[in-house]
C-alpha cells in the first residue's frame, strides 16, 4: 500500500510540474538573442530555471544558445558536418587513436571567454561511444564516454 501511495504521489507531482506553464522569457534575454543572432529563424525557447536556451536555425545551421536571466550570452553550439571542420581539427582527428572510429555528430562549441572547441561523436562496434573535444589547432583536449 505504501508503494502505491508513493507511486501515486510521484505521478501527481510529475503531471503538475510537466503541465505547469513556463514563465515568460525576459525581454533582456530575447533582445540579447536578437542582437547576437539577428538572422536567426524558428527560435524556440527553453527555460532552464537559472538560464534560458534558444534553439534556432541560422544560415542553414542548427544552433543552440544559452543566456543568463539578465540576457548575458553564455554559450552557443552549432551543428556542422565533419567536412566543415577546420583543416587543423580534421588533421588532428586523423592523427588520433580514434581515426578508425565511425564519426557521428559534430558540434562547434563557443563559450564566453573561452576558445572555440569542437566536439566529435565517435563509436566503435556500436558499443564504445565517446565525445572527443578538439581545440581549433586540432589538439585533442579531452574525451568523455556517453551513456
Amino acid at each position: 500500500m505504501k508503494k502505491f501511495i508513493l507511486l501515486t504521489a510521484l505521478i501527481t507531482g510529475y503531471v503538475a510540474v510537466s503541465s505547469a506553464q513556463i514563465r515568460e522569457i525576459p525581454a533582456a534575454v530575447t533582445e540579447a538573442c536578437k542582437t547576437r543572432y539577428p538572422h536567426a529563424e524558428k527560435v524556440a525557447w527553453k527555460d532552464n530555471i537559472t538560464s534560458f536556451e534558444a534553439r534556432f536555425t541560422l544560415n542553414g545551421f542548427k544552433m543552440t544558445a544559452g543566456f543568463s536571466s539578465k540576457g548575458e550570452w553564455q554559450s552557443s553550439e552549432k551543428t556542422i558536418t565533419f567536412d566543415q571542420l577546420p583543416e587543423e581539427v580534421k588533421d588532428g582527428f586523423s592523427k588520433s587513436k580514434y581515426a578508425d572510429r565511425k564519426k557521428g555528430s559534430v558540434i562547434e562549441i563557443e563559450k564566453a571567454e573561452q576558445p572555440i572547441q569542437y566536439r566529435i561523436f565517435v563509436k566503435k562496434s556500436g558499443v564504445e561511444k565517446k565525445y572527443l573535444y578538439f581545440d581549433a589547432n586540432g589538439k585533442l583536449n579531452r574525451e568523455s564516454l556517453t551513456l
